[in-house]
């Protein structure tokens, strides 16, 4: 055989081992989705048998059967469903609760294949890199694994590893997604409205950036000097030990922001820590307009001095200036209970259709504070009335930007945070200097002149 002809039987053989590739994980897919979706038949006749009274109702099933079929599909559809929790936009609340305890975890890889990665990534083997580098990992996440080392200078660092093989497999299923998407908006329903290829193009980019290890100690070292004078620890990046698939950062040590028991073991002001995270949060969001998108527990953490520190900058948002200012056009007039001024952002935005019943429309954003009118404006939870609007704005089938859709998310979570920490904490409490940010003045908002 020639060599022109075995080149071109050995690119005939990758082309079959790549359709091979593609067509089992289509039909894995399919299988995954089956299986759950009969057992969710399963518990749904069930319930309707044995009585509906103290089960959960067909809704949460269906949400936690989706759920755990992304857990079982892998890293991609993982991320999926971690995207899909915050944008509540798009999804029921039933969905939205099951997918935001969706865990990104995956079985340890084995030593030597973290070994080889490093080797590739750096040029040497992490025993010859670092002084000293852990065998055992601090966590197995579905796209790298965390292991500690230290460095020959005697500082301790963390080593964030992407697993083998990720890559492919992610570009693989991010086509069976797009492929998908564009089957269901080839049939006439919600799914046109939804805009589903636009919604997995966008979602392909962010996570291939999260891929990329440079792109997150990037993010890190641009946030970390708009923290600093907030008390909020970034972790230093390790440049010469980082590259796409390797990143070393300085190790954090200190209690979960949501252990109470280690807090207060500690002596830590809880009522100061929660108006720190609240503030460090709205000045990213209002001020610097970059902000950390993944605000749970796992990556916020108090050290023994009492700062609070902020680790995994792979998932951030960006908001350009009218986006920001629509955002505070609808804090401030959830908080005053001047909703009209919610749904006049949002016009603003061009997000309101032509075809959406005005009256109705309006009736229901101004029902959303008839709960509070007794409530005194620096005691009123912002969180609750963001996610009634967010219902709204879903039964209208409004078009929320994706950035407006996270950061109003990114603001949930963070009035939750703080109040967990202090439950007299109110997020309208500490707004208003950060309107005074977006306006160049300050309104009258949670009590400011």
């Amino acid at each position: 055989m020639s060599a022109a002809s075995r080149t071109t039987r050995f690119s005939e053989l990758s082309r079959r081992s790549q359709v091979f590739t593609a067509t089992s994980r289509v039909l894995q897919v399919l299988a995954v989705m089956a299986k759950h979706g009969a057992r969710c038949l399963r518990l749904i006749g069930g319930r309707l048998i044995g009585g509906g009274e103290g089960r959960p109702t067909s809704s949460q099933v269906l949400a936690e059967q989706l759920r755990d079929a992304l857990a079982e599909l892998g890293p991609t559809f993982i991320k999926l469903g971690q995207v899909l929790s915050t944008r509540p936009d798009l999804v029921p609340p039933a969905l939205e609760t099951a997918l935001s305890t969706l865990q990104d975890s995956a079985p340890t890889v084995p030593f030597e294949a973290v070994k080889l990665s490093v080797g590739a990534e750096l040029g040497a083997d992490p025993d010859v890199v670092f002084c000293c580098f852990d065998r055992q990992p601090l966590a197995a996440a579905s796209i790298g694994q965390v292991h500690p080392a230290t460095l020959q200078d005697g500082r301790h660092v963390v080593v964030k590893v992407r697993r083998p093989g990720i890559g492919a497999l992610i570009g693989l299923d991010l086509a069976i997604l797009r492929r998908l998407a564009l089957l269901a908006c080839a049939v006439p329903g919600p799914a046109r409205q939804l805009n589903l290829v636009g919604f997995v193009e966008e979602f392909g980019e962010t996570t291939w950036a999260e891929l990329d290890y440079v792109g997150e100690g990037r993010n890190a070292d641009r946030a970390r000097p708009k923290l600093a004078p907030l008390g909020v620890h970034v972790p230093e990046v390790v440049w010469a030990l980082t590259s796409s698939g390797v990143l070393t950062m300085e190790r954090i040590y200190g209690a979960k922001i949501d252990d109470q028991a280690a807090l207060d073991a500690m002596g830590t002001d809880r009522a100061q820590l929660a108006t720190t995270l609240a503030q460090a949060y709205l000045s990213m969001v209002f001020v610097d307009g970059f902000f950390h998108a993944d605000p749970h527990p796992g990556n916020l953490f108090v050290e023994a001095d009492g700062h609070l520190a902020m680790v995994d900058f792979g998932m951030m948002g960006t908001v350009a200036p009218r986006v920001r200012r629509a955002l505070v056009e609808i804090l401030v007039a959830l908080s005053t209970r001047d909703v009209k001024a919610s749904g006049r952002a949002l016009r603003e935005l061009g997000v309101v259709p032509a075809g959406v019943d005005e009256h109705e429309f309006s009736a229901e954003l101004a029902s959303l504070t008839s709960a509070t009118v007794d409530v005194p404006l620096g005691e009123l939870r912002l969180a609750p009335l963001l996610s009634q609007f967010l219902s709204v704005v879903r039964r209208h089938r409004l078009r929320v930007p994706r950035e407006l859709a996270l950061l109003m998310k990114t603001i949930v979570m963070c009035e939750s945070l703080a109040a967990q920490l202090d439950p007299a904490f109110s997020l309208a409490s500490v707004i208003a200097p950060f309107v005074g940010a977006v306006f160049g003045t300050t309104k009258n908002v949670a009590g400011s002149d």
